[in-house]
């Protein structure tokens, strides 16, 4: 199998299938990086402490890693998916899985990353076009503490395959034919995860903070619902499970954000000094386009954007969340 991308996800997913002797080839930007990932057998920017399994190869030769693959998996940022498919995409082999691992909307209309696989893989390759997501934090699964995840896509004979493959005593992988669910899910959990991180921040409480991720995942499920995403898909584990996680861990980088804009530093010091992507920026920027074209009132993403792009205070984002009109919940 071929993983693409070695960012932390991505490293992380082609060491836990090698250390259980599949073959893995990481495919990386260029011979530089292959040949020092290699010597030094360990990623030493993202995952210093985990040494490579025998079974893992790093190359940057894009006809030797993905064509012989039957599982090719795409790890890299949102933003970069379309670039890289771009580039495997002649090779891919017929028949093969196509799983994207991103948790990210393209900008500037906030394209699904299946959405832009069915744009740059070719129609005979489209069956096997499937998403992955769930709370999936990388570096407790490369510490082989349990985890869960969901496999999305329209064919689930290729969700079984790469369940298949995937599939551990500490990794434990559900399919779904609700990929529009499962991808919004992991994506939109990122903008509730930013505000989470600024309310944690902001020291609110647990009252607060539990009602900001309860009506963010209201926020989450009226957008998936309006582009087509099953509702129960958003209380299960690519929803209220990945939002839980995200929401609430030191390691998630969205929060991370949060709590440093709380602190009253803007996105543009953060992103800076920052090795890894926070998706939910991207993804506030892009939601919003989405939510205007279906018609969907998101105020935490509004209010959210607001304070990375349009210099709101923490402080007063709250107060603005406080003073909206009253109404029912449901």
């Amino acid at each position: 199998m071929a993983i693409v991308g070695a960012t932390t996800w991505g490293t992380t997913l082609a060491v836990i299938l090698a250390a259980r002797d599949h073959p893995v080839t990481l495919l990386v930007r260029n011979e530089v990086e292959a040949k020092n990932l290699n010597v030094q057998r360990r990623h030493s920017r993202f995952l210093p402490d985990v040494a490579f399994p025998e079974r893992l190869v790093v190359s940057c030769d894009v006809h030797k890693s993905v064509s012989p693959a039957d599982l090719i998996v795409l790890a890299v940022p949102s933003d970069h998916l379309r670039k890289n498919l771009r580039q495997v995409s002649p090779v891919i082999s017929p028949g093969a899985t196509i799983l994207s691992a991103a948790k990210g909307l393209e900008l500037p209309q906030g394209v699904r990353m299946s959405q832009v696989m069915e744009n740059e893989l070719p129609v005979h390759l489209h069956p096997g076009i499937c998403v992955l997501s769930g709370p999936n934090l990388a570096k407790e699964i490369i510490q082989g503490k349990i985890s869960s995840t969901v496999v999305a896509g329209r064919n689930l004979d290729h969700c079984r395959a790469a369940q298949d493959i995937l599939m551990s005593t500490t990794f434990r992988v559900y399919t779904s034919d609700d990929m529009v669910g499962v991808e919004l899910g992991g994506a939109l959990k990122n903008i509730i995860a930013l505000a989470s991180g600024i309310a944690d921040g902001l020291q609110v409480g647990d009252n607060a903070k539990a009602a900001l991720i309860t009506r963010g995942l209201a926020e989450i499920t009226r957008l998936g619902v309006a582009a087509g995403a099953k509702p129960l898909t958003f209380a299960g584990l690519a929803g209220l499970g990945d939002l839980v996680a995200t929401c609430s861990s030191p390691l998630s980088r969205n929060h991370t954000v949060g709590r440093q804009l709380a602190q009253g530093r803007t996105w543009l010091d953060i992103s800076r000094t920052m090795d890894n992507v926070a998706e939910g920026v991207n993804t506030t920027n892009a939601v919003l386009a989405m939510a205007k074209d279906l018609g969907v009132e998101m105020p935490i993403a509004q209010t959210t954007y607001q304070v990375l792009f349009e210099d709101l205070s923490p402080q007063d984002a709250v107060a603005q969340l406080m003073d909206r009109p009253p109404r029912p919940e449901w």
